[in-house]
């Protein structure tokens, strides 16, 4: 699975209002939109400048400019089995190897093979950002800096969000990793043989990676390899110089970040070397505090994460850190 997209503010509120269902906190939400100084401010403003007609379009506008913000910082969710849960425990068991027999016609068939192991996940983990004001700046603030305020809310969580899967991908013990030790950069530039490297640890244990990431120095490094960036090698067809991107390489869609660390890259069975189990997608939420007359918003999501197979996981460390 490529990865999921957080749900529409529109399939959302379609869904069925049942207790701790995101319907039921949206629709809280838009009966405290009046005792919220920001909140309100921001709904009158939208409608002054014709951005939306009421509340509800009002939320809707919110929860979109949340999930625009965030959705390039989650880069996480491409490099891990994203999905969705209603559970609060998910188990997952690990086939341990089904064995194929030869008999004559009439045989009797003999089932054998090692017993699955059993990997749990909780989604245990709420990454949640938010930023508060007070109401005399709520009634000053003008359109565009709400507007900037609820980005960067967005940002911040789908940032958090890609450093725990980061850092999932991170704790990986050497001895379990794809050819049962990390891959030696030999303090050399990222190139198509360390890629060739990278893919070959995990091809070994018979797993296909699918997801190469890296940070933005190696990407750049990879911009200053021939085999890149002329027309007479394959790869270039999918490289885009102007935007100074790489697409997919040797069947690795390729994901860059500033939070791979630089000098690090991962290649990535994503069908079966992890998941990330989302309990509750990227979602907005109301903050205000009669007491103090601070209000504001906040964006939430509850994941849950485990590793599955380390084994259909390459980590090459020790790549040179400058561009040559």
């Amino acid at each position: 699975m490529i990865g999921l997209k957080p749900t529409l503010f529109e399939s959302l509120m379609q869904g069925p209002t049942k207790k701790g269902s995101t319907r039921e906190a949206y629709e809280e939400i838009k009966r405290k939109m009046d005792a919220n100084p920001f909140l309100k401010r921001y709904t009158e403003l939208g409608v002054k400048e014709g951005f939306f007609s009421d509340s509800a379009n009002a939320l809707g506008r919110m929860h979109d400019t949340l999930i625009d913000s965030a959705w390039p910082e989650l880069i996480g969710r491409n490099i891990i089995n994203a999905l969705p849960t209603s559970e609060a425990l998910e188990r997952f068991p690990l086939d341990g190897g089904a064995v194929a027999y030869v008999y004559a016609e009439d045989g009797v068939l003999r089932l054998s093979g090692k017993k699955s192991t059993i990997v749990d996940i909780i989604p245990n983990i709420t990454i949640e950002s938010g930023d508060e004001w007070t109401k005399e700046f709520s009634e000053d603030a003008t359109w565009n800096v709400m507007d900037r305020m609820v980005q960067n809310v967005g940002r911040a969580v789908g940032l958090k969000e890609t450093q725990k899967v980061l850092a999932l991908y991170s704790g990986i013990a050497a001895g379990d990793l794809a050819t049962g030790a990390e891959l030696a950069g030999g303090g050399a530039v990222m190139s198509w043989a360390q890629l060739l490297n990278l893919r070959y640890a995990v091809r070994s244990g018979n797993w296909r990676p699918n997801r190469l990431a890296i940070s933005e120095m190696q990407a750049h490094q990879l911009l200053n390899d021939d085999k890149f960036v002329k027309s007479v090698y394959l790869p270039s067809a999918a490289t885009d110089i102007e935007q100074g991107v790489i697409g997919t390489v040797l069947g690795m869609q390729v994901q860059m970040s500033t939070e791979v660390p630089n000098g690090t890259a991962y290649a990535i069975d994503t069908r079966v070397a992890s998941v990330m189990l989302l309990r509750r997608d990227l979602t907005v939420e109301d903050w205000y505090d009669a007491k103090t007359g601070k209000s504001g918003v906040r964006g939430t999501t509850r994941i849950g994460l485990g590793v599955l197979r380390a084994n259909a996981v390459a980590r090459m460390t020790n790549i040179k850190t400058t561009l040559t």
